[in-house]
């Protein structure tokens, strides 16, 4: 007999978060990522105009406008969106990059100066440890994985993305979530974590945790690990993530066996 998605996720003892839309807050630094590259683009955005603000009831209207766009539409949204500061100074939006029928979901913070730049996620320095980290488990950038960011538009300087910001594109992403049902969210990096989650805890506290998101009526099991941007400054801790994307794989496997054929 199969089991739902649900009572696995349940017989696993997964700690499920209700992925929602917050209200914009002071943001906290972020000691354990920086999104993107570091190096700064000097060219002008390639849109103009500023952001516009959003009251609390057109933010609802918004949301719910967001939440019933498909990929193309949702796509177009994202290169005209004016919600929030980071629309200022960006070249281009950076929605995500993927197979959109994966399983797997990659979430980082923001796109740097060469995301910026080239219009895809993960493209610079960090990006190819990422695609280092995805061979490792037997994956590849594009074949079954879907790559996102909490935020689709270069923070200035390169520098962890406000809660504020993180909110305003929050609609995007949980729109992404919901057309993509993946069976597996890889948040990294404590941005990504506070845009899924909602959590502001140190990556520490939620590492090896069995933690889920709630995705419309689907629990969706997340694992928490390091941006590799990060891992760049921080060597030791490539062993650390590593045991994560073990974790991610073997929960994984399982998720698939448990799906009826």
């Amino acid at each position: 007999m199969s089991l739902s998605r649900e009572r696995i996720l349940q017989e696993m003892g997964l700690s499920v978060w209700t992925l929602r839309a917050r209200p914009a807050t002071s943001a906290a630094g972020s000691a354990d990522a920086t999104a993107g590259n570091a190096t700064d683009a000097a060219a002008p955005p390639a849109d103009a105009g500023g952001p516009r603000d959003i009251a609390p009831a057109d933010a609802g209207e918004r949301a719910a406008r967001i939440a019933a766009l498909d990929w193309s539409a949702l796509r177009a949204d994202i290169a005209a969106c004016r919600a929030c500061e980071l629309c200022g100074e960006r070249r281009q939006t950076v929605p995500g990059v993927g197979d959109e029928q994966a399983d797997w979901l990659f979430v980082g913070e923001g796109p740097g100066a060469e995301e910026d730049a080239r219009g895809e996620p993960f493209v610079g320095q960090a990006g190819r440890l990422l695609d280092a980290m995805l061979a490792a488990i037997d994956l590849r950038r594009g074949e079954d994985v879907y790559i996102a960011n909490a935020v689709k538009c270069r923070p200035p300087g390169n520098r962890t993305p406000e809660a504020a910001e993180i909110a305003a594109c929050g609609p995007y992403l949980q729109r992404q979530i919901a057309l993509l049902q993946p069976k597996l969210i890889v948040l990294l990096g404590r941005a990504a974590v506070h845009a899924v989650l909602g959590s502001e805890g140190s990556l520490s506290s939620l590492r090896g945790k069995p933690l889920a998101c709630r995705s419309g009526e689907r629990d969706i099991p997340v694992v928490v690990t390091y941006h590799p941007a990060y891992l760049l400054r921080n060597l030791p801790d490539k062993a650390k993530a590593w045991e994560d994307l073990c974790r991610a794989r073997a929960l994984m496997r399982t998720l698939k066996a448990a799906t009826p054929a």
